[in-house]
């Protein structure tokens, strides 16, 4: 299928490790232009050297905690490439434990990150996408924020906020053809679940074997499947989808 990714700009936040870098090759793949940010230098030029064996491809350092870091992240992007069509607000990780020992600072922290991280990028590269006449933005969240467990604070609530940002802007912005959808993603591999297996002293296929159990698809999922999904809604074959909540979790969730 022509997915008419060839030629578009693409930025994403929290690009260099997991969706974020996987999602960012599979643009390239398909002939989008690839700009990436994260915090680590390290990282980051580690994975712009991998995505631009598929493409051209701009890395830029910078905090998705930081508003005059986003922005300058989104003006280079334009500068380098002279438009922005997809948006994919990426940056963020894991943090789930009992509500009694969050503090305001973490609770901060993680408010900070996933959810003000989404919105300083959106507000910074919603004028380039108007100017043009379109644009996609595309947040990753999780089915947590749907459903959310025992012990899953502050994760699952700044998720919850990210489902409904989503929503709310297709509303805002869908006269201006932007359309604003979210991929809740469950159990998927990243950096961040291989480290448990170091903690708990077995091996990452062990580790993910055991996590997998509890999926109705009895594994855990492949990063390039989250990527895959992100990358049909950055896509002209989703000029239709917007408002939209996608689960990628192997049918872990109980909601739709």
């Amino acid at each position: 299928m022509e997915l008419g990714l060839k030629g578009k700009v693409a930025a994403i936040t929290g690009g260099s490790e997991g969706i974020g870098l996987v999602t960012a090759i599979r643009l390239a793949q398909e002939g989008a232009n690839v700009a990436i940010c994260a915090r680590r230098p390290d990282v980051l030029q580690a994975a712009a050297k991998e995505i631009g064996k598929h493409g051209p491809v701009l890395a830029v350092s910078a905090d998705a905690t930081k508003r005059e870091e986003i922005e300058r992240f989104i003006a280079e992007t334009v500068a380098r490439f002279g438009r922005l069509d997809i948006l994919v607000n990426n940056a963020g990780s894991s943090n789930a434990n009992a509500f009694e020992t969050i503090t305001d600072e973490i609770w901060q922290q993680d408010l900070d990150l996933k959810l003000f991280g989404a919105i300083r990028a959106s507000r910074a590269a919603i004028p380039h996408m108007r100017k043009q006449g379109s644009g996609r933005i595309i947040n990753i969240t999780m089915v947590g924020g749907k459903q959310p467990g025992a012990k899953s604070v502050p994760t699952t609530v700044s998720r919850a906020a990210g489902i409904a940002l989503t929503k709310a802007l297709s509303k805002d912005l869908a006269g201006d053809n932007i359309l604003v959808n979210t991929v809740c993603v469950g159990l998927i591999k990243s950096g961040q679940l291989s480290r448990g297996a170091a903690r708990r002293g077995v091996s990452v296929d062990e580790h993910y074997a055991q996590m997998g159990k509890n999926v109705p698809l009895g594994r855990i999922g492949e990063t390039v499947e989250a990527a895959n999904v992100v990358v049909f809604l950055a896509s002209e074959a989703a000029s239709y989808v917007t408002g939209a909540s996608i689960n990628v979790d192997g049918g872990t969730s109980g909601v739709v």
